[in-house]
């Protein structure tokens, strides 16, 4: 069997594993017709589809700064760190962006110009590594502009995923959603990880093909979407209903309101606001325990280590199964809130990172951090992907998402130009011992964001009851 069949095969039998959970569990009843819900697959499947392979263009990034002699640590902590900020300060712009033009245009930008920027770098780096050239301020340079570009385009991917399924979704259904989405991150993890890993030694001294390959994928599913993806039930026959969100107070007919006046509303709305500094908590410690492991795992000879080997299949599997026990839990549980389950998690993430403090010079320390990944993947799921509609509403989901989205980009941002400076260098990387500063960074982090998760314990969005369909 190839290696990359034996490598998915776990995740596919997982899914499976999933789906017949999810199958046996109590619906949610709300009248959606047989006709509804298969078309509101064929909406959401490939949308969400786009979104992991997105992840794919982003997280290349990792095994293609290991794969160039002329980038170091501190050199990949500037570059994620520019993409990080470019990212978290887009909401500016593309949030509203979205909610003007819908999600579905902007899924669309998301893929081409995500599958342009990485045709750019892999060209750069073709030229930088295959033809040596040199260009003009260097490769750091350029690599982290085109980076930004990147990450621009990648800004639009979550602002409209959950722009289109707040359309599709009532807010009873979306906790599990919420779980899916987590799943997709999870998956577009994997793909980052191990399948630029696989490119990389299938293809040894040519590190551009890292770039070209998830370019390729991208437009591929570029013309899926232009197909399939479509905005509101009704652009597809369907009647579009009564949401149970935010939104549900809207009143019909009334002058929308503009781009400064919605971002506005969601700044004073205090929920919003705790959501957005846990995620921006979230930001710092997912890129703290993704970005890191395998650059540390090299360092002090672990990477024929199964988890150093299997990195982003454990991320993949254990994000999985925080996603759907978050999703799950928060609708059949907590009754579709989502500050419980976030502080269950949140924990988790914290009692992790003490963990790794401690633990930091023993070889099994990669399971500590798999265990981290499966708590954030189902917080971000929970708050980026679910809490941003509901509080945002309908209407507002580009501007919500944006600005709790941005936020995890920032801290991101934050996390990397930190932990980039501070971890040791050459030989003193070598021994495990010399980077207790990476769990000192994030020990502080995980105490705030639970402390903060606590504040929105039950909060619940304000609609009216479901009208079924």
């Amino acid at each position: 069997m190839p290696a990359w069949l034996s490598n998915l095969l776990p995740i596919v039998l997982l899914l499976a594993a999933i789906a017949l959970v999810l199958s046996r569990l109590p619906k949610v009843e709300l009248g959606h017709s047989e006709a509804f819900k298969k078309r509101r697959f064929w909406n959401w499947f490939p949308l969400g589809m786009t979104y992991a392979f997105l992840y794919f263009a982003r997280y290349n990034i990792n095994e293609a700064t290991s794969a160039i002699k002329q980038l170091d640590n501190a050199a990949f902590g500037t570059i994620f760190a520019v993409g990080a900020w470019v990212y978290g300060l887009s909401f500016l712009i593309n949030g509203p962006l979205t909610d003007k033009l819908g999600g579905r245009l902007t899924i669309l930008i998301a893929a081409a110009g995500s599958a342009g920027s990485n045709l750019l770098m892999g060209g750069l780096v073709y030229a930088v590594v295959g033809q040596n050239f040199a260009p003009p301020g260097g490769l750091l340079v350029w690599l982290s502009v085109l980076y930004g570009l990147n990450m621009y385009f990648q800004s639009f991917g979550a602002v409209s995923i959950v722009k289109v399924n707040a359309a599709w979704f009532h807010v009873r259904e979306r906790g599990q959603q919420g779980g899916v989405f987590g799943i997709l991150i999870s998956l577009g993890i994997y793909f980052g990880y191990d399948w630029s890993r696989a490119i990389v030694k299938g293809n040894p001294g040519s590190p551009w093909l890292v770039f070209f390959v998830p370019a390729a994928i991208l437009l591929a599913v570029f013309i899926a979407d232009l197909f399939l993806v479509r905005d509101t039930p009704s652009h597809t026959g369907h009647a579009d209903f009564d949401l149970g969100d935010a939104s549900t107070a809207e009143v019909a007919g009334e002058k929308p309101p503009t781009a400064a006046q919605v971002f506005l509303k969601m700044v004073k709305n205090p929920v919003i606001m705790i959501i957005v500094a846990i995620e921006f908590c979230t930001g710092f410690l997912r890129n703290g325990v993704m970005s890191w492991y395998p650059k540390f795992a090299k360092a002090v000879s672990l990477q024929d280590d199964f988890v150093s080997a299997n990195w982003g299949l454990l991320l993949c599997v254990f994000g999985i199964v925080g996603g759907m026990f978050a999703g799950v839990i928060s609708d059949r549980v907590f009754h579709s809130r989502r500050g419980p389950v976030a502080s269950v998690l949140y924990a988790g993430i914290a009692v992790g990172s003490i963990a790794m403090f401690f633990f930091l010079e023993q070889s099994w320390v990669g399971w500590v951090l798999v265990f981290m990944a499966l708590n954030y993947v189902g917080v971000h799921g929970m708050l980026s992907g679910t809490a941003s509609a509901d509080f945002g509403g309908r209407k507002n989901t580009g501007v919500a998402v944006g600005i709790i989205d941005g936020f995890v980009y920032l801290g991101t941002g934050l996390q990397s130009l930190i932990v980039g400076r501070v971890l040791p260098q050459g030989d003193l990387a070598k021994v495990a011992a010399n980077w207790i500063s990476w769990p000192m960074a994030m020990v502080p982090m995980a105490i705030i964001g639970l402390l903060l998760c606590t504040r929105v314990w039950n909060a619940k969005p304000q609609g009216n009851a479901a009208a079924a369909h």
